[in-house]
């Protein structure tokens, strides 16, 4: 199979082309369980026997709910969708109310869970839903479990069967319904073909320079997420062993053992690494922590292509040797690539990151573009800091008067599941797709957000202002974990933040400053982490206009988390949510309380 067409012909391609021996991995009870390319594929065509055994047709919704990324996710979406089913991956820690919208508004009729806790979840909504059974992938007293279907799908007699659907889906039919997680409102169900998503990963295919079958890469992103999933289909596509890494927690130790070569990653998580780097660095004494911060400074004036020059390199090499190796050794020893998206990545970590010989290729697109719209490139000078890269090259981008981008290609949604109306919002009658980001396109070619068109607001002296930029900006504080710009139609621009709760007791405890019993509030409260705090968004206010400038914040009492819904589950900021928790601070800002 030289031609791929639909998305479970990636494994069918890697075993004509090069098949691995350990082409997925899985911890279980402390132990690396690896499957084959070929064991794969035969899991995969058992779980579609055993899905047509118990009724499931063409066209049919099948919900999967995971906790963690694991072999058992790719099987079964392999499985479901070579029989012409849909694959519907739900967030595992959205709200129950979520889960009941998601799974009635898709129709589903077989959930798939990873644990106990997602099940109890499902189980206390299920009744309101056109649910036949759950099965979980763990094993769980009193619930179906996934190798049931797997047993029941040994008998082959049914195989012809198998091959007959598989031979009847399309490119352009229907392969998933991925539920955005919105920051505001209901979920919207997108609707992804088969060719959106194998067109984006064939049209990101050249952007990454991984030689085939020799790469090794570890997967923690949610799956569930366009991102992730898309990258797995490439990692299949280039015959890159894939480790799914245990958990959020488990994924400095997942590293070491791995030792991959690429990992995908949001810039929260690049962010909490530099600050976890810089701690151990403060901590060092003497010598070694001066020479320390002059590779931290020397990294933060990176440039690619060496274009500040002999002198500079000179020094960098020395830095690389002394300080930065090991950086990359805390990440396994042999990463090659970390490619970031979801979010914009502070400049600052583009430049230390690629100094330290980890180069993050930040990227860009939407659920609703399969997602990738454009990807910086080290080779080839096809990466320049600050942009998020050229644009794919089967894909097109046009700049709105308003600048909004608008993009158009064979990766754009069919459009969102049951709601024509929305659908037509988004797209125009040329089929250009509204990103709701803003944007430009440099001489060279590199696209460059500068802003959500629809986070940005306007005061009531009549000035814009843009969010992000600003909150990227306070974000380099080590004292601010989040911060959320506020003052539409206010005088002026404000701010709810979130400090690092974590950095700010190791600071205190230095400077011998009272945090009483040290909770978040007593920190929240505390009038010298405010006098501190007031001197960080001080120092980066500087690098603004008089109109943009935070004059004011209140301190949240407590942090911003996923399950508390401040975020959505790729660490975007659910603002209508925060401000509503908040809506005592945000009264306060403007001496309304």
């Amino acid at each position: 199979m030289n031609e791929i067409k639909r998305l479970f012909d990636f494994p069918y391609y890697q075993l004509e082309n090069n098949p691995l021996d350990e082409a997925l991995a899985t911890k279980y009870d402390g132990k690396w369980k690896t499957i084959s390319t070929q064991q794969y594929i035969d899991q995969a065509n058992t779980i579609s026997r055993g899905l047509l055994r118990l009724g499931v047709k063409p066209n049919d919704k099948i919900a999967v709910i995971s906790t963690s990324n694991r072999t058992e996710w790719n099987v079964m979406d392999i499985g479901i969708l070579q029989i012409g089913a849909q694959n519907v991956p739900v967030y595992p820690t959205i709200s129950e109310d979520d889960y009941e919208y998601i799974l009635n508004h898709s129709g589903a009729t077989y959930c798939f869970v990873s644990d106990e806790e997602v099940l109890g979840k499902v189980n206390s909504i299920k009744g309101t839903t056109e649910l036949k059974e759950v099965y979980s992938f763990d094993q769980i007293a009193g619930c179906q479990n996934w190798k049931e279907i797997l047993k029941s799908g040994e008998d082959k007699g049914n195989q012809d069967e198998v091959e007959k659907l598989k031979k009847a889906v399309k490119p352009d039919d229907l392969a998933t319904i991925i539920y955005t997680s919105g920051t505001t409102g209901r979920p919207k169900g997108v609707m992804l073909t088969h060719n959106n998503i194998v067109s984006d990963v064939l049209g990101s295919a050249p952007r990454v320079p991984f030689e085939t079958g020799t790469y090794v890469a570890l997967s923690f992103l949610p799956v569930c997420h366009i991102f992730e999933r898309m990258i797995l289909y490439l990692y299949q596509y280039y015959s890159v062993s894939i480790y799914f890494a245990e958990s959020i927690d488990k994924i400095s130790d997942n590293l070491k053992e791995v030792k991959p070569h690429v990992i995908t990653a949001v810039p929260r998580l690049l962010e909490k690494v530099y600050d976890k780097i810089i701690a151990k660095g403060t901590a060092l004494g003497g010598v070694k922590q001066k020479l320390f911060y002059w590779a931290v400074e020397l990294g933060l004036e990176y440039e690619p292509y060496e274009a500040n020059g002999w002198w500079y390199e000179t020094k960098l090499k020395l830095a690389r040797k002394l300080i930065f190796s090991k950086w990359k050794e805390g990440l396994g020893g042999n990463i090659e690539l970390i490619v970031s998206g979801s979010a914009a990545l502070q400049p600052r970590l583009t430049r230390v990151f690629a100094a330290a010989e980890i180069p993050v290729m930040e990227g860009y697109g939407l659920t609703e573009t399969s997602p990738v719209i454009s990807v910086n490139d080290e080779r080839n000078h096809g990466f320049r800091i600050g942009t998020v890269g050229k644009v794919l090259q089967n894909v097109k981008v046009k700049i709105a008067e308003d600048g909004e981008i608008l993009t158009k290609g064979p990766n754009v949604m069919k459009g969102y599941y049951k709601d024509e109306e929305k659908t037509k919002e988004v797209i125009n009658e040329e089929g250009y797709f509204h990103t709701g980001d803003i944007g430009e396109i440099d001489k060279d070619g590199f696209l460059k957000i500068t802003d959500r068109k629809k986070e940005m607001f306007k005061t009531s002296g009549g000035k814009y202002v843009a969010p992000q930029l600003i909150e990227n900006t306070m974000k380099q504080s080590r004292f601010i974990e989040q911060i959320m710009v506020v003052g539409d139609g206010e005088k002026m621009p404000s701010a709810l933040i979130q400090p690092n709760f974590e950095f700010i007791e190791d600071w205190a405890s230095k400077k011998n400053i009272d945090l009483g019993e040290g909770t978040p509030a007593d920190i929240a409260r505390n009038s010298m982490v405010r006098d501190r705090i007031q001197e960080e968004v001080d120092f980066y206010n500087q690098k603004f206009g008089k109109w943009e400038r935070i004059k004011t914040f209140e301190i949240t009492p407590e942090a911003w988390t996923v399950e508390d819904e401040h975020l959505t589950p790729t660490m975007k900021l659910k603002r209508r949510i925060i401000r509503e928790k908040y809506k005592d601070l945000y009264e306060k800002l403007y001496n309304r309380y």
